[in-house]
């Protein structure tokens, strides 16, 4: 069984997060669907293991120090293995070296447990893209 001290964590290009957020996201849409007009401007990060990338997300930093992170999707034969825990740990201390003061995100409903590990509380009311429910939710960073 593979461990997370096989795992490690590089910047990745927008191009080659496509695959893993099309699949993980929203395998149902064209490739397009999962591209952001902003991912020039934004951070990526990839979990790999063995040289397979199983594990990516998205950090975009505003100039008013807010971070967002986007398009976090994990294969489904790592999830919940830590892979996402190590790449959103990593994100976090992106966001904060970076000198925003907020994190955020728009997570699925079904993820809000997850995201609250990371002292993230939701705000806002639920609202839905198609049939998914999603909350934001959101931290304040040191």
């Amino acid at each position: 069984m593979t461990t997370l001290s096989s795992m490690h964590i590089l910047p990745i290009t927008p191009e080659q997060t496509y695959p893993l957020r099309h699949q993980v996201l929203w395998p149902d849409k064209p490739l397009v669907y999962v591209q952001l007009a902003e991912d020039a401007e934004g951070y990526h990060f990839g979990a790999f293991v063995n040289e397979e990338l199983v594990s990516v997300i998205s950090l975009f930093v505003n100039t008013q120090g807010e971070a967002r992170f986007r398009k976090f999707a994990t294969h489904p034969d790592w999830q919940g293995r830590g892979m996402g825990t190590a790449l959103l740990t990593r994100v976090v201390d992106e966001a904060t070296r970076l000198g925003a003061h907020t994190l955020w995100c728009d997570s699925r409903q079904s993820a809000a447990d997850f995201y609250r590990r990371f002292d993230m509380q939701p705000t806002g009311e639920v609202f839905y893209k198609g049939p998914i429910p999603y909350v934001r939710m959101q931290r304040r960073l040191p």
